[in-house]
């Protein structure tokens, strides 16, 4: 492959002026990770932004690894990503249907129309034969592709065959000279020898089309004006511009956008654990703090703005910011994006979409079993106040704010003891404390630090140690939020309570 030319404005213009028609074809073989979900962003957010229409199509012709409940998953995908489709499962559209296995007469129709025109033959090989051939060629460092046996049958050959109810394949006849130009709109025009080429299959044994030619015809059939996929089809993109030639279709804009790859270069897949849609859901990430993020995997609006709302993503988005260079997927990008995205809600709502977090069974990340369900609303709303600019994800909420919840502590009582202390003189500070703490009538943050500071220079102490020991006294836990706040939140008794058993831990 060669790449003649850079792309142009004028490659890019809309086919006819027509509103753009983009697709979302996914194979079932699997559950989509994040880099098949970012591409088809890019095509919503282009649909969305021409105001045209985004279409949602099942490529499912191979069977045999098709997964069960893989559709399902992927429309409700979709739906947490806010992705809404116009034409496909479900909601239906007149160009339907929108599964290619219901597809197979119209992919037999074009391929037969294919062979008659002497563009393409039946082969009648056996996988057997298939199997030598490509051995044969390995053995003499030949690229793997079909000898082309069956493209050079006699038509009595052929009628013999078919009189004896042989099984075949419909193969595309590529032409064996010259070269083909791939039309690119990122990549520029990209030049292919036709003798670097395969025959390859355009109908297998049981009727139903492969890639290659089912998604030309559905392409061409829906009316699709703009195709995005991942730069792994390049090489395969001369036989879709060959097909398109000799069937006499207007081809759409091709654009093979950058593969997502981790912070290790390698491409991101499904066998490499990617995470999907449901991994994010799971574990607390807001959808609209991934569907920013996913923009940013291979797009750029310029050099500083990162943090874009749904709506200013549609209006922003256009093809030509797309690079040609692959997007790094960062966790820990995603991770801070997703605690940026946190700390905008508002504390109702905030509380609204953690609440089903912490009320989840212990065993899949929720508070323990111990704490009654549900939760008292406006406790809770007191509680994730405090730990709202803490919150990475919602479900940090559970194990971030379990003490609030708990009855008892457990905890090490080596704890207690803060730097520069011992266990006697923790013990004194805390009964101290204790003894100080219940005095004070009006229990709110602004009214127990004063006298607590003065404590502690009473005591010679410096603050952060006479706070450190409390803190652990009442959370378990040496990373809270403020301790005057979290006192006043946790209330008189349940303060003095857990004061006196630390107190207890230490005799």
């Amino acid at each position: 492959m060669t790449q003649i030319d850079n792309r142009t404005q004028e490659q890019a213009k809309l086919p006819a002026n027509r509103p753009p028609r983009l697709r979302f074809a996914p194979s079932p073989t699997g559950f989509q990770h994040i880099g098949g979900y970012r591409t088809a962003l890019f095509s919503w957010l282009f649909a969305r932004h021409g105001g045209g229409q985004f279409i949602l199509r099942i490529e499912d012709t191979d069977q045999a690894r098709t997964v069960e409940g893989s559709v399902e998953d992927i429309i409700k995908g979709l739906q947490w990503f806010g992705m809404d489709y116009d034409e496909g499962p479900v909601v239906g559209g007149p160009y339907g249907p929108y599964f290619q296995v219901q597809r197979k007469a119209l992919y037999q129709h074009y391929a037969n129309q294919l062979i008659e025109a002497g563009h393409a033959y039946k082969c009648y090989c056996t996988p057997e034969r298939i199997d030598r051939v490509r051995q044969e060629r390995a053995a003499k460092k030949l690229p793997p592709r079909y000898d082309r046996h069956c493209r050079n049958l006699s038509a009595e050959e052929r009628t013999a065959n078919d009189a004896a109810g042989l099984s075949y394949t419909v193969r595309l006849a590529m032409p064996e000279e010259g070269e083909t130009i791939v039309p690119d709109q990122l990549h520029g025009n990209m030049s292919f020898k036709n003798a670097d080429l395969d025959d390859i299959i355009i109908l297998k044994t049981n009727g139903l089309a492969p890639y290659h030619l089912a998604h030309l015809v559905d392409d061409h059939l829906m009316e699709i004006t703009h195709v995005l996929r991942g730069e792994d089809w390049i090489s395969t993109s001369p036989y879709h511009v060959y097909l398109y030639k000799v069937l006499g279709w207007e081809m759409p804009l091709l654009y093979h956008v950058p593969n997502v790859l981790g912070n290790d270069k390698k491409k991101l897949s499904k066998r490499r654990n990617a995470p999907s849609w449901s991994d994010y859901q799971r574990d607390g990430y807001l959808p609209e703090a991934v569907f920013n993020f996913m923009a940013l995997l291979g797009w750029a609006y310029d050099d500083k703005t990162e943090i874009f709302t749904k709506e200013e993503l549609i209006k922003a988005f256009t093809l030509d910011r797309v690079s040609v260079s692959s997007g790094i997927y960062d966790p820990d990008k995603m991770l801070w994006m997703n605690g940026l995205y946190i700390r905008k809600l508002s504390l109702d709502e905030l509380v609204e979409r953690t609440l089903p977090y912490m009320e989840r069974p212990e065993a899949e990340g929720g508070l323990p079993d111990s704490v009654q369900r549900p939760l008292n609303r406006a406790y809770t709303k007191q509680v994730l106040e405090l730990e709202q600019e803490r919150l990475k994800t919602l479900g940090d909420a559970a194990h971030a704010v379990a003490f609030f919840y708990l009855k008892n502590l457990e905890y090490d009582a080596s704890m207690l003891i803060q730097k520069k202390m011992d266990t006697a003189g923790t013990r004194n500070a805390l009964q101290h404390a204790h003894d100080l703490l219940a005095s004070i009538e009006h229990w709110d943050h602004e009214t127990l630090e004063p006298p607590m500071r003065e404590l502690a220079q009473k005591l010679e102490l410096k603050p952060g140690q006479l706070f450190g020991a409390v803190r652990v006294a009442v959370s378990a836990s040496n990373a809270t939020p403020p301790l005057f706040h979290m006192l006043a939140v946790l209330g008189r008794e349940v303060s003095l309570k857990r004061l006196q058993e630390a107190i207890a831990k230490l005799a």
